[in-house]
């Protein structure tokens, strides 16, 4: 674990010989695994030991189906036809993709398209599984389900290696080692490390919710689980000072909707929304939550413009967008992928956020004032000759949000804009959202992080199956466990906690406020 740039990737690509063999730089000291010096064997012979899943698992990702993709690589160490169907059938089952098995990667969704690159990986069998940032695309249930396969992985005597944000996903590792500025900062046992909040925070890592808590209320020896904290919680403070609650915002009129939509991409065999409604208000901040593949990109691609339906209609303030001139549409919604790098493309950070205005026509004179606006609302003023290729992926991110910005739509939409971010740049990125929503912007927001959607959105719609299972203000939302449970989905820890106390909370900072109306809510940032 650690921050953005500390070193995680390129100690991964060490491990397979991609680093010295195919990655230029200088490499001093001396690498091993099992024994083999990586600097004197090949990486077609280091691969056989290592699977790798890259950060970037799209870049791994090439054949036209899912059971070819898992194939090539057994193919190319001659396994034998027998063995590769087994192999094949084997890890689509336990990445739970068998009945994808006939479809192009392209096609899937990116929790899908993230589990084949880790069946690809899985299906050569290699000694050592080393996964950069594997859960980044997963719901909470196929997060869960890849911290067990890793279980099982490790059962059979094999080595697993994992890169990863999300420490609530860590608390069953044997060892958790942190690094820092390209050096290892601690190294130790899970509830060690999980539980030193300063000493994550030191590396610019989340703590966990209920380690957080604890610290700022100043309780020690915090438990992991959050049955144990409620019983060490009650000890310590028995009666909760209030329960939490917030004023019903009234909505504005109707901004962007979409009326009785169906939409089926051309190489899937159904429709992956069928006769879908939904509303979305004027100022308000909505999180589009749900399991991998229940329509949500889908559902924030029709809303913004870049998909039409086949049938029913999406609107902008009542007018059909279908009708609407593209410029149009592109000035009011502005639309952020899920990999900034699929919509970035400039050689300068200026030319990159200034390229849509100069599009759209806007006067020289009032363009370079947006773009100073636009990247001072990001955190990435002075940036303007950087070669964005050339950033961190969070700074990419704010490039591609600064990009849209330009040109001032009403509504911001974002897909996953959080994935790969590290704990500052993750704040950065919500509270600047919040800014935006704050200062009259609608937002709108993909999210698999539930933690994420619980501070910051107001209202939460979540899909199950291409249709909506859930929508209402995000407190009520996190209340019904059951039905998220239907979409893959789990509240946060601490949200988990207030459930059972039925206190109607949903960050650490409320929690921390409702048990000890005393304790700063600043007490750790």
């Amino acid at each position: 674990m650690g921050g953005a740039g500390c070193g995680k990737s390129t100690l991964c690509l060490t491990f397979n010989g991609l680093i010295p063999h195919f990655i230029r730089g200088r490499l001093e000291g001396e690498v091993r695994v099992k024994g083999q010096s990586v600097s004197t064997s090949s990486v077609a012979e280091l691969a056989r030991i290592v699977g790798l899943l890259f950060q970037d698992f799209e870049a791994q990702l090439f054949s036209t189906s899912a059971e070819l993709e898992i194939a090539f690589g057994p193919e190319n160490y001659n396994v034998t036809r027998t063995d590769i169907i087994r192999r094949v059938d084997e890890y689509l089952r336990l990445l739970e993709l068998a009945e994808l098995r006939h479809r192009a990667p392209t096609s899937l969704s990116g929790g899908q398209q993230q589990r084949l690159a880790i069946a690809s990986i899985l299906a050569l069998e290699p000694d050592i599984v080393v996964m950069d940032e594997p859960t980044t695309d997963l719901d909470s249930a196929g997060r869960d389900h890849l911290i067990r396969l890793a279980a099982e992985i490790r059962r059979t005597g094999r080595t697993v290696v994992i890169v990863e944000h999300d420490p609530e996903s860590l608390t069953t590792a044997d060892s958790i080692t942190l690094i820092k500025d390209g050096t290892v900062a601690a190294s130790g046992s899970a509830p060690d490390i999980l539980t030193d909040v300063s000493l994550l925070t030191s590396c610019n890592i989340r703590p966990p919710q209920l380690a957080d808590l604890f610290y700022r209320l100043d309780i020690p020896d915090c438990p992991l689980t959050v049955s144990d904290c409620l019983g060490v919680l009650r000890r310590h403070h028995p009666r909760l000072a209030s329960r939490v609650t917030a004023p019903a915002r009234a909505p504005g009129p109707a901004s962007v909707a979409l009326l009785n939509v169906s939409y089926k991409y051309p190489d899937a065999d159904s429709a992956s929304i069928h006769d879908f409604s939904l509303t979305i208000y004027e100022g308000e901040f909505v999180a589009i939550a749900g399991e991998n593949g229940s329509g949500k990109t889908t559902v924030a691609k029709l809303l913004s413009g870049l998909l039409h339906p086949d049938t029913g209609d999406a609107t902008l303030r009542g007018t059909s967008i279908r009708s609407l001139p593209r410029h149009i549409v592109a000035g009011q919604i502005g639309y952020v992928f899920q990999n900034p790098d699929h919509q970035i493309f400039c050689a300068t950070v200026e030319e990159e956020v200034s390229f849509s205005a100069r599009r759209f026509g806007i006067p020289r004179e009032e363009l370079a004032p947006r773009v100073t606006q636009s990247l001072r609302t990001v955190g990435l003023q002075g940036y303007e000759e950087r070669d964005p290729f050339g950033l961190t992926k969070g700074e990419r991110q704010r490039v591609a949000v600064a990009s849209v910005l330009v040109l001032r739509p009403e509504i911001i939409v974002l897909d996953e804009p959080t994935t790969g971010l590290d704990y500052r740049q993750h704040s950065g990125m919500m509270s600047m959202l919040r800014r935006l929503n704050q200062s009259g912007h609608t937002v709108i927001i993909v999210t698999h992080s539930m933690s994420t959607l619980a501070e910051y959105a107001d209202r939460t719609v979540v899909l199950h199956e291409g249709d909506i299972l859930i929508d209402g203000p995000t407190r009520d939302v996190l209340v019904r466990e059951d039905l998220l449970a239907h979409a893959s989905l789990r509240p946060p820890p601490v949200v988990q906690l207030s459930n059972m106390l039925g206190a109607g909370i949903v960050s650490v900072a409320e929690m921390a406020a409702v048990f000890n109306p005393g304790a700063s809510a600043a007490h750790h940032t």
